[in-house]
């Protein structure tokens, strides 16, 4: 903007600091400012007017709405009478207005300093991005007709995106993505036959794409990712020959991908995922040669990898995860002179792996599939490297692989002793003994895990397991049956004969007698074992089925390692029942937690969620190794983690101490861990129950989230509707208590109340604190309310970061606004924390703080006497132990749930405003 200030506008710029997010933002980075070209002069009369050479306005603190209507009287406040250097032409058809926040002056803290600008010369590139203006997108700004960059990108505008957009024919960049906008994409956007790059990511609208950006020939950048575009995939793309570059993740499109995608052979980028219907083949891909990055996840893929992949020189990147691939990997593929990731997991590949692979290539994901046959030598040299759950060759040439017992689909990781163990006859002794002390001798724990090593043992035995893991000593024979092969003394020995009849008639019945015996014996078991077998037929259809199947531990295991589930050993009590700490015979130490509540769903569908819970894995979420479902048990096997729970540190007595930096990485992992769930895990989880005791932390204290995905476990329906809530009181979103309405806002919720009680210490009410501070939002709002916001920081905290701190707050209150809307997602909040962007501003008090009546507890209420709760939604609800500063560590939620809210408890609950 070129035009002049007089000496009282020169003066208020002067009190203004532009820079970037924050004082400590990206430390060495460029920070935005306003330049003056000199000094302003002392006033006089006439004001001597300041030459303004250089405005920059991006990547600022700007925020709120554009504010047409205090122009008129801005400019009488301000003594505004611009002048403008001869020549220059006006390409601006209307004011242009931009509202700075004054965040230095302490004085002007609580008000905007408005700036107008009446502009004679816009630069044709326009910038305000990465700032926080809020509101609808101004239509004037179709007016601006020399524009040929625009970017509004990562501000908080609302409302529908204007059709006057379509008027900026010079546009050859639309930058709109990172907003809050509704409605759809106008259709007049298709005007803009100049465009080049159009990024629209997390934007916020939805619906198809027009059919007028057919006329967008020259597109050579298109960004569309995280926005709900529905429909199909318009062919006309294809046409758009210039492009390299196209991102269709995170969409609702339905499937095919076009064929006419094999024109665009300038591509050097291409990812889609998440297709929806109908299928593709990768067909189209056999044109486009010049790709460098290519990830077609989850897109409904079906056929085979091409054999020409290897012809793809430039090919740095290849994702093909979760789609219908078959047939075998492409001799080519893995001596591809770029490649450097490779992702075909969840597939139907299958074969053995190529004998030799490029150095270049150290990142390789095959899980999930039905490769076979040996490792090759690579194997111990790459650095990631993913195998599990194929149908390779277990035997000694591979035996020096770590995990190697858990890279197949036919037999169970980590296994102990077998899941049945029947019976072993002990060779060369007189007697044959069992279980029962009679006739067969019982298995011990010696025998290992599934295995029979006969040679070493000297015994043989049937396991119902069925599986017998190989050694280098080919002593026995696998599946049904074990037998030693080197000399031993026989089971029954033949006696010498004699020249006494009678003794020779003894030697002649025992002789038939003791055979006759043992092989009725055997067939007696034999009928018996066949019996139990059959029992137990429903629980192998389960666990042994064509689709995804957990790790299986059998209950005996778990009782062993657990010491018969002795309460010494007992951690706490969840809100799916209790926690033991167990000792695998391998010795692996493991968290036991047997489902105390029955669950909803048949036995295939619990293993298949448990299945699919086993396959979300992330840094910071709690590993699940298996389970166990036997009968009516339902035991889930979870790592251990040393350092308990957060509740525990926070709250009870604990040699932990935790710095503001730790419980600021707590924080800033466990939204990372819930972003993973609801943005990037297939499926995306809900976990309905974020709170401090489902955060756990290791031997280095960082956070792991436990117990996601298991509510989905109880449900009736499958609906965004649930009829049944599961989570804990005090870390309830309202619209998930109150109408059983469940998003992924309804986690952000819970987690706000988190990071209140780790900035505080606290829990989120404690009976024994003065009226005012006994519910922690409603004494955080007080306190913001205030400017006292850092007041709520722990006072056993010596040091802590101020900036970081006050970030935290402002998160944590926008996470528990009242209208789920208004929450930001987890992913703009560890943008927000980590200080990629800044905190966007918290616009109010949320109406459950405001409405309801916190004076009086025990006598509030909103159910009369006479008043009868409705019984058509079952409430799972976890209490939440009592706090004291002096009392015992609450542990993992010590009552029994979940339970069914009885009229008192939900008075209480409304009464409490939670």
């Amino acid at each position: 903007v070129v035009g002049y200030l007089n000496s009282k506008q020169a003066a208020l710029f002067k009190r203004m600091i532009w820079e970037g997010m924050n004082k400590d933002y990206d430390k060495g980075k460029s920070r935005k400012r306003a330049t003056m070209a000199k000094k302003a002069a002392p006033a006089k009369k006439p004001e001597k007017a300041v030459k303004v050479s250089t405005v920059m306005d991006s990547k600022n603190r700007l925020s709120s709405k554009i504010n047409y209507e205090a122009l008129d009287k801005l400019n009488e406040e301000l003594g505004y009478a611009p002048s403008f250097e001869e020549g220059t032409k006006s390409n601006c058809g209307s004011l242009c207005v931009m509202q700075l926040l004054n965040e230095k002056n302490s004085r002007d803290d609580e008000f905007g300093m408005k700036v107008m600008v009446r502009v004679k010369r816009l630069k044709p590139d326009r910038k305000i991005d990465q700032n926080y203006f809020t509101g609808p997108l101004p239509a004037f700004i179709g007016n601006m007709s020399a524009l040929t960059l625009l970017s509004i990108a990562h501000n908080s505008f609302s409302g529908p995106i204007p059709k006057e957009l379509g008027n900026l024919k010079e546009l050859k960049l639309l930058s709109i993505g990172s907003n809050n906008f509704s409605g759809t994409l106008p259709p007049e956007l298709g005007n803009l036959v100049k465009l080049e790059e159009l990024y629209i990511n997390s934007g916020g609208f939805s619906g198809e794409i027009p059919s007028t950006f057919a006329k967008l020939i020259n597109m050579q950048i298109l960004g569309a990712s995280d926005i709900p575009l529905s429909g199909k995939i318009p062919a006309f793309i294809g046409n758009w020959t210039k492009l390299n570059s196209l991102r269709f993740q995170g969409n609702s499109f339905e499937g095919p991908i076009p064929t006419s995608f094999s024109q665009l052979t300038s591509l050097t980028s291409l990812r889609i995922s998440d297709i929806y219907n109908v299928s593709s083949s990768l067909d189209f891909i056999s044109t486009l040669k010049n790709l460098t990055d290519l990830a077609l996840r989850n897109a409904l893929i079906n056929g085979s990898i091409p054999t020409d992949i290897g012809e793809y020189q430039g090919l740095q990147i290849l994702d093909l995860g979760f789609n219908n691939l078959t047939g075998q990997l492409p001799s080519s593929l893995f001596n591809m002179s770029s490649l450097t990731y490779l992702f075909l997991g969840n597939n139907s590949l299958s074969g053995p792996l190529p004998s030799q692979k490029s150095n270049l290539l150290q990142t390789i994901d095959l899980s999930y599939n039905y490769f076979s046959g040996s490792f090759p030598p690579w194997v111990t040299t790459i650095s990631q490297l993913n195998l599990v759950v194929n149908n390779f060759t277990f035997g000694s040439s591979n035996i020096t692989l770590p995990g190697l017992n858990c890279l197949q689909r036919n037999f169970p990781c980590n296994r102990n002793t077998p899941r049945y163990a029947n019976f072993s006859i002990k060779c060369g002794g007189s007697q044959m003994r069992g279980s029962d002390g009679i006739l067969y001798e019982a298995d011990d724990s010696d025998l290992g895990p599934a295995t029979f090593n006969v040679t070493s043992t000297q015994k043989w035995a049937v396991s119902n397991v069925g599986l017998f893991a190989e050694k280098k000593n080919p002593s026995f024979v696998q599946n049904t049956l074990t037998l030693p092969m080197n000399d031993f003394t026989p089971t029954v020995s033949g006696l010498p004969p004699t020249t006494q009849g009678k003794k020779s008639r003894t030697g002649l019945i025992v002789g038939i007698a003791v055979p006759v015996g043992v092989v009725s014996l055997l067939l007696l078991f034999a009928v018996l074992y066949m019996r139990r077998k059959k029992s137990e037929k429903d629980d192998d259809e389960d666990l042994l089925g064509l689709g995804p199947r957990p790790n299986t531990f059998s209950y005996a295991e778990l009782r062993a390692a657990t010491e018969d589930f002795n309460p010494s050993n007992k951690l706490g009590e969840g809100g799916y029942g209790p926690v033991y700490k167990g000792t695998l015979s391998d010795g692996r130490v493991v968290a036991v937690k047997q489902l105390s509540v029955a669950s909803h769903q048949g036995k295939s569908q619990f293993v298949t969620e448990i299945a699919t819970i086993s396959a979300v894995q992330h840094r910071n979420l709690v590993k699940l190794y298996g389970c166990c479902i036997e009968g009516t048990q339902r035991i889930l096997v979870y790592e251990y983690l040393e350092n308990r729970s957060l509740d525990q540190a926070l709250f009870g007595r604990n040699d932990l101490h935790l710095d503001w930096p730790t419980r600021f990485n707590i924080l800033l992992g466990t939204a990372r861990g819930l972003a993973y769930l609801h943005e990037e895990s297939r499926p995306r989880i809900v976990h309905r129950d974020v709170k401090a005791s489902n955060i756990l932390l290791d031997a280095e204290l960082s956070p792991k989230i436990s117990d996601f995905g298991l509510a989905k476990l109880y449900d009736d329906e499958k609906t965004h509707i649930s009829t049944r809530v599961a989570g804990t009181i005090g870390y309830l979103a309202p619209e998930y208590a109150m109408r059983g309405h469940l998003t992924e806002k309804a986690d952000v919720f819970g987690y706000g109340v988190v990071a209140l009680e780790i900035l505080s210490g606290r829990p989120n009410s404690a009976n024994n604190l003065d009226r005012e501070k006994i519910y922690l939002l409603e004494w955080a709002w007080t306190l913001h309310e205030n400017d006292q916001s850092l007041g709520l920081v722990d006072p056993r905290l010596t040091e802590f970061d101020e900036n970081e701190a006050t970030r935290l707050i402002k998160t944590a209150l926008l996470c528990t606004q009242a209208s789920p809307m208004m929450r930001p997602s987890m992913s703009r909040i560890v943008a927000m924390l980590s200080g990629d962007i800044e905190v966007s501003t918290v616009i109010s008090k949320p109406s459950y703080l405001t409405d309801w009546d916190f004076k009086d507890v025990t006598t509030s209420s909103f159910l009369m006497d006479n008043d009868t709760p409705s019984t058509e939604s079952n409430v799972l609800l976890n209490r939440q132990p009592e706090w004291s500063t002096t009392g015992a560590s609450p542990g993992i939620d010590l009552s029994p749930s979940p339970v069914n809210v009885t009229e008192s408890m939900l008075t209480g609950i409304i009464g409490e405003g939670r």
